[in-house]
């Protein structure tokens, strides 16, 4: 059991590391296309990508799996949503940092719906993670626009899908439950572009190549990776792996040049590592320092 829970860890660990990247990635595709028809190239190809490649899973599908699969992708894309709109209207690192509001809100959203009390080594992890993701993310200006509070939304609803997809892997295959997530995800997307917005009339060979990242490694890998981590990981542990990426995001952003590294910045990364080693060891080697 062991060995699969570092298995799942890994898993998520991978994921953050490649949505971390993604954020330039993404603030960038959106000044040439909108929110919507974004997030539907994104989703879209990334649930026949896994068709294809899991095309034999088909045959297993049914109503468990549909059920979960559409749930589990309505709670996906609405976060996705209300994080890209309210990206459009912040700055990268609030939109991060609001976001990853979910690593607080997971531990106590499971409690309610499974009656599982989180224990003090994942609240306290999860207190430090929001602290070292406001040392990396935050200006000294902590004032709030609709954007912020767009993004506090789309970090509750991550948490939800957190959530749900713990309970869904535990009675659904990987494969076939992300393949069903993305299809919902992504017709709902291609409904509100179609109703809200303007499909773009000529999209720049660097936003091709931007949406082909997201749609690909950010969308088909990453949340692929998220689900078989999360079969094997709490969802509370889950939730502070996941917050890495914002730490990955500004350590890609300084080696980019777009942010001048800090001490606060450093500060926030040394916050982030204690907050993973909590929630990972749960200070057992102290236990055993004390022991000895």
């Amino acid at each position: 059991m062991k060995k699969k829970n570092k298995i799942g860890d890994l898993a998520i660990l991978a994921a953050a590391i490649i949505w971390g990247s993604s954020f330039i990635i993404m603030k960038d595709t959106l000044s040439s296309v909108p929110t919507f028809y974004l997030l539907a190239i994104r989703f879209i190809p990334a649930s026949v990508i896994l068709a294809l490649i899991g095309i034999r899973e088909l045959r297993r599908i049914n109503l468990t799996y549909i059920k979960y699969g559409v749930i589990s992708g309505l709670l996906l894309i609405m976060a996705y949503v209300l994080q890209t709109l309210g990206l459009n209207a912040t700055t990268p690192g609030k939109n991060a940092f609001l976001t990853t509001v979910y690593c607080i809100i997971v531990p106590f959203l499971y409690w309610l719906f499974t009656k599982r009390k989180p224990d003090k080594h994942n609240v306290i992890a999860a207190w430090l993670s929001l602290i070292g993701i406001g040392l990396i993310s935050l200006d000294r200006d902590l004032s709030m626009n609709y954007g912020d509070i767009l993004t506090l939304f789309g970090g509750f609803f991550f948490a939800c899908h957190i959530v749900a997809l713990a309970k869904a892997t535990k009675e659904c295959g990987v494969l076939l439950l992300t393949m069903i997530q993305f299809i919902t995800a992504g017709i709902v997307a291609l409904i509100g572009g179609m109703i809200f917005e303007t499909f773009p009339t000529a999209i720049p060979a660097s936003a091709v190549t931007g949406l082909l990242y997201l749609s690909v490694m950010a969308t088909a890998l990453c949340l692929l990776l998220q689900s078989i981590g999360q079969k094997y990981t709490h969802p509370s542990s889950a939730a502070v792996l996941l917050t890495l990426e914002s730490v990955f995001g500004a350590a890609l952003s300084v080696l980019l040049g777009r942010d001048k590294p800090s001490v606060r910045l450093f500060a926030g990364f040394t916050v982030m590592f204690i907050s993973v080693l909590i929630t990972e060891t749960k200070l057992s080697f102290l236990k055993k320092k004390n022991k000895i």
